[in-house]
């Protein structure tokens, strides 16, 4: 007795991968395609979505210090929170330079309205950020309430705003992937 199986395909126009609708845009073709890889990498290894933990973890940090010098008042909590945004700040410099070379070198980046707001949402946590640490140099109490903790909490929040977007470059566009895709538009 022999069994057939059939399987039914569907065709549709959507993007197959994420299984969640795009942000900003969307394009089929980059998916078609292997990705483009990383101008900064090493053994073909991308060094951006590296050199990204170490700020976002310091800053992620100097947010849950500043909390906790707000409820408790120990100047611990203030001197950890200039640390760790001291060393949030420096840290995202380079990974900015890492990013700025993938920003500058790779056409389908700069063609993606997620690149553009990955770049500007990055330079202005840098910006906020080199406030921030300024702010607190001198006297790491004096200012934290209310508006070094104010701008940790704008920080964090367009933090995971700008990952997602840098997200959307890697998983959705596939750049800074291994891949031997254009580094021009598909």
């Amino acid at each position: 007795m022999e069994t057939t199986e059939t399987t039914s395909t569907t065709s549709t126009n959507s993007t197959p991968f994420p299984h969640i609708p795009p942000v900003i845009e969307s394009d089929d073709r980059e998916y078609r395609d292997s990705g483009v890889p990383s101008t900064v990498a090493i053994a073909g290894h991308p060094l951006h979505p590296l050199s990204i933990i170490f700020p976002i973890a310091f800053l992620a940090a100097a947010l849950g210090s500043d909390f906790g010098y707000w409820l408790t008042r120990d100047f611990f909590w203030a001197r950890a929170s200039l640390w760790l945004i001291g060393l949030g700040l420096a840290t995202g410099v380079i990974a900015a330079i890492i990013g700025l070379s993938d920003f500058l070198q790779i056409e389908r980046v700069r063609k993606r309205q997620a690149g553009w707001a990955h770049l500007i949402l990055n330079v202005s946590l840098l910006a906020l950020t080199g406030v921030n640490f300024l702010l607190r140099l001198g006297d790491a109490e004096a200012r934290i309430i209310p508006w070094g903790l104010l701008l940790s909490l704008i920080v964090g929040t367009l933090t995971s705003i700008s990952g997602w977007f840098g997200a959307e470059l890697s998983y959705r566009h596939k750049i800074g992937v291994v891949g031997a895709g254009s580094r021009r538009y598909p």
